[in-house]
């Protein structure tokens, strides 16, 4: 009788667990994004969810998506650097070094197009190529997904992530777009300055920033912003600060990297690259496509004095017959203290986006 009462209570704990069906629940994810920002635009497929950006985030430090299990993608792009790479050019797990510059990611969630040349029109395209590339990661998914797959605490996270232990190319980059959306940076001085001028509610500790702001960096703001001045709110302007678009801004007569053209087949794109976000720019050096400025100096001098002409020279380029907009000392100085104000020190200090 014991024997038959043994095996019956064995039988129905087997029969029950066998029943019990496993769910994955997605916790949705509220963006934190400033007061005077727009709306992001969420793509329908990837919905962001608390469980994916803690995946995503675990993949962005993530060395085995290397062909060495050596580099993640935050080898390239360095918190303390606005998630850009310090140095010009980043170098591949075998070596190699590319021929641009890392762009920093900073509210990519809100951009259209993605690398210099725009040839991704996603974010989560954009995360698939540098894996693959052999001037970078140099592996290939599949190889990834199986490193990935063998690991069963990521195998639990993709099924809380994504309701599947199934890991593969797709949903790794959905996970790691989901993160770097939430990559927002909005805390800066010029947020408040920009506030008070459209006209936004400012909080407590907002209006004692404000009263922070100095004469000279109000100045640089509508230097920055006038047409006979630094004439740079063509190609960066709102809380944004940049335009969704490609230029030629006059860095070369003669193109050794044709840039955008390379992407559309067209001449008139030749020496054209995404114009990037200034936010952070202290941060982020060097600067341009190719880094071939090591400082905002640099950067100042060569839209003052150093205009390049060519065919597909940007039209919005003011006064580049005479080389630039002339700027003087002064005003350089004045442009640079308000371009210091674009610093967000919680931005790149967050935790939420550290190593987890």
């Amino acid at each position: 009788m014991k024997i038959f009462t043994a095996i019956f209570v064995l039988s129905f704990l087997i029969f029950s667990c066998s029943k019990k069906k496993v769910e994955s629940v997605q916790t949705p994810y509220t963006l934190k994004i400033p007061s005077h920002f727009p709306d992001m635009p969420i793509p329908i497929d990837n919905p962001m969810t608390v469980e994916g950006v803690a995946l995503g985030r675990k993949l962005f430090y993530e060395k085995k998506l290397s062909g060495d299990n050596t580099m993640a993608c935050a080898g390239c792009h360095a918190p303390s650097s606005a998630f850009s790479d310090p140095n010009q050019f980043s170098e591949g797990i075998d070596g190699v070094v590319g021929t641009r510059n890392s762009m920093p990611l900073i509210n990519l969630g809100w951009n259209e197009s993605y690398f210099w040349d725009g040839r991704a029109k996603t974010l989560e395209e954009q995360i698939i190529l540098p894996v693959i590339d052999p001037f970078e990661m140099h592996d290939t998914w599949m190889n990834v997904t199986s490193k990935l797959q063998s690991d069963v605490e990521y195998r639990n996270m993709f099924f809380e992530a994504f309701g599947t232990a199934e890991i593969d190319s797709i949903l790794s980059a959905k996970a790691i777009a989901q993160f770097i959306r939430t990559m927002i940076s909005g805390n800066s001085k010029f947020d408040v300055i920009y506030k008070v001028e459209n006209g936004f509610a400012l909080t407590t500790y907002e209006a004692i920033v404000y009263a922070s702001v100095t004469a000279s960096e109000i100045a640089g703001y509508v230097l920055f912003n006038d047409f006979n001045g630094a004439d740079c709110i063509h190609c960066h302007k709102g809380a944004l600060m940049q335009i969704q678009g490609f230029s030629n801004n006059g860095l070369d007569a003669i193109f050794t990297d044709i840039g955008r053209g390379a992407v559309t087949n067209n001449p008139l794109d030749n020496g054209k690259f995404k114009i990037p976000t200034l936010r952070n720019i202290a941060y982020s050096a060097p600067y341009m496509h190719d880094g071939r400025f090591a400082s905002l100096d640099d950067v100042i001098n060569h839209y003052s004095h150093n205009i390049q002409i060519s065919s597909s020279l940007d039209p919005l380029i003011e006064f580049s017959d005479f080389g630039g907009v002339q700027l003087d000392a002064f005003e350089k100085d004045l442009l640079k203290q308000f371009l210091m104000t674009l610093s967000d020190e919680r931005f790149i200090n967050n935790p939420d986006f550290k190593e987890p």
